[in-house]
């Protein structure tokens, strides 16, 4: 999979309010399915396919517990993160660059003015 089918992958995963709050959950600590559930107030069903679409782009991954292999516990995965943190620096630059410009356009038009 591209690099932009990846990134358009994990924009899709965080445009649900639902999975954007799964994952400033996580941010803190990992956490069991049901406890994701219990803190949505949503079934364990509705919550298993959220934490699919988060598993299926790489945001997430899960680990079962020992004591019980039905039990999974939920963690954030930093590679896909760093991706799209990457994305966004290049964005922030490409901008930062555009805002430079204008501004060093407008100190020039203002010097020519100028009497």
């Amino acid at each position: 999979m591209g690099a932009a089918r990846r990134l358009d992958d994990t924009f899709a995963a965080l445009a649900d309010p639902t999975r954007r709050g799964v994952i400033d959950l996580l941010r803190d600590k990992p956490h069991r399915a049901g406890d994701l559930a219990a803190a949505f107030d949503m079934s364990p069903p509705a919550m298993s396919r959220h934490l699919r679409v988060l598993r299926k782009t790489g945001l997430v991954e899960e680990e079962a517990v020992e004591e019980d292999a039905r039990v999974k516990v939920y963690r954030l995965r930093p590679e896909r993160f760093s991706e799209l943190r990457a994305w966004l620096d290049e964005v922030e630059s490409y901008w930062g660059e555009q805002l430079q410009a204008f501004k060093e356009h407008a100190e020039r038009t203002r010097a020519k003015k100028r009497p």
